[in-house]
């Protein structure tokens, strides 16, 4: 896995000092203005000794927010590394490589001393301390104006929404962090998934009363109202709150449109992308996922597609043929398929792919799913169609409650494969992991729906016993 440089930067939950989250506003500051220059363009602060710096200047607040989508991209908390674990963790993808701790991943063996499992609590727990201290920052500042504190505030609390539901959908039960004073954080407890639910909603329904109804760059890259509606309407889907889940998806609904063509649906002027995290045009101009996932040579691969799923593409998918790359060896004896929704290479001198957090694809699912919870039968199979028919395919035969379910949890699996785990917390949420896996994984346990708590975290702070069962 590849990681920048403020990972450096991390200090244990139970450890961290009192300089920690101001020194790494700081940091965010410097890289952001050195790395994320497309995002702003702005000359570093003359005097940059003291965090209140960065709050004194528009230019520096956006900065550091926009080095922690770069980080998050980069850390793989919500991009390209997620989708692999969580891919292999499942019946998505098998696993060809070496590495010990993503082997372990892909059989089920995982331990609490696993560096996968720590970097997704420490990356994440690391931006989460970033983002309240912007949130503080942001709420004395007295050099921001209302309309800039409003927006700055909304976004950091999207990413501490998106940062505590994807630890909360890993872990189980975790630390809900929502204040800089690690002083009174350094011993924390776990709460209940239900309360950290609860407290990312809480979180995304006051970000989109703040956050601007546009991203000013066109470019869907900033996230605004859309994109915590879509994080919004997942979180309520999860929750099994179906008729917030069916509302909020239908404000997206009605706003975006589903890309016609399926060869244009992960380009970067994609028209139904919602948000999407733009790669650093100074090294990188396309995706991490291309690059991880097209199989080139024999000795180059890691990850292929499972049989399981190949055999969950109707005949006439067209996805198949268009999101679906087929590798042979010269020699004709191994034949392989992979991820091809993302197909420029690193090395491409044009920049055509950013990586796509959300799209409008799955909000129509969201919303089939919700419908047929509600006994909205005719609504389900509409919503579902769309998507069905967008691949080329016919008008689902699912006609009761239990088979439509049924039917939107396999479309999601061919839609949504390789995108950020969906195949894996699908199974999850739905109590279906050992029905799927028991027969895939020999080591599969009841209690590997969630993750152990990093081995080092719990030495640090008793308080975050016990570890989770099976571990």
């Amino acid at each position: 896995m590849t990681y920048n440089k403020i990972q450096s930067i991390y200090i244990p939950i139970s450890k961290r000092k009192i300089l920690f989250v101001k020194s790494y506003i700081l940091a965010l500051v410097i890289i952001g203005l050195n790395s994320c220059t497309d995002f702003v363009e702005v000359d570093p602060p003359k005097n940059i000794l003291v965090s209140e710096t960065v709050f004194e200047d528009p230019a520096t607040v956006e900065s550091a927010l926009a080095n922690v989508y770069y980080t998050m991209r980069q850390q793989g908390i919500v991009g390209y590394d997620l989708s692999a674990d969580m891919g292999i963790y499942a019946d998505e993808m098998d696993y060809y490589g070496s590495n010990s701790n993503d082997l372990s991943v892909y059989i089920h063996s995982i331990t609490p001393i696993n560096s996968n499992v720590s970097n997704y609590w420490n990356n994440a727990y690391t931006l989460i301390y970033a983002v309240n201290d912007i949130i503080n920052g942001v709420e004395d500042s007295s050099a921001l104006s209302v309309e800039e504190k409003a927006t700055f505030k909304g976004q950091a609390l999207f990413v501490r929404a998106f940062l505590h539901f994807t630890l909360v959908n890993i872990f189980g039960d975790i630390p809900l962090i929502t204040t800089p004073d690690y002083r009174m954080n350094n011993t924390t407890g776990r709460t209940p998934v239900n309360e950290v639910n609860e407290a990312i909603i809480e979180d995304l329904i006051l970000a989109v009363s703040l956050m601007d109804a546009s991203d000013p760059t066109g470019e869907r890259v900033i996230p605004n109202k859309a994109a915590a509606n879509a994080l919004l309407a997942r979180v309520y889907l999860y929750t099994e709150n179906w008729e917030l889940a069916e509302s909020t998806s239908t404000i997206l609904i009605d706003q975006f449109e589903l890309e016609t063509n399926l060869s244009n649906v992960f380009l970067k002027e994609s028209v139904e992308t919602i948000w999407q995290f733009k790669p650093d045009p100074t090294n990188i101009r396309n995706t991490s996922e291309a690059n991880q996932f097209i199989i080139q040579t024999s000795s180059g691969n890691h990850y292929a597609l499972t049989n399981v799923l190949m055999n969950s593409f109707e005949e006439e998918d067209l996805r198949r043929e268009q999101w679906v790359g087929n590798f042979t060896s010269a020699d004709g004896s191994t034949s392989l398929y992979f991820p091809y929704k993302y197909k420029a290479l690193l090395s491409e001198v044009e920049s055509l792919e950013y990586s796509i957090v959300f799209r409008l694809a799955e909000q129509y699912l969201i919303r089939a799913e919700s419908r047929a919870q509600l006994g909205n039968i005719s609504g389900a199979q509409n919503d579902l169609n769309n998507i069905r028919n967008r691949a080329g395919l016919d008008d689902t035969a699912a006609g009761t409650q239990s088979t439509l379910l049924a039917a939107i949890l396999q479309e999601r699996f061919v839609e949504l494969f390789s995108e950020q785990g969906h195949r894996w917390f699908d199974i999850r949420r739905t109590g279906k992991a050992g029905e799927n896996l028991e027969s895939l994984k020999p080591n599969w346990k009841t209690t590997d729906t969630i993750w152990p708590i990093p081995e080092s975290e719990l030495e640090l702070n008793p308080n975050l016993l016990p570890q989770n069962p099976g571990y």
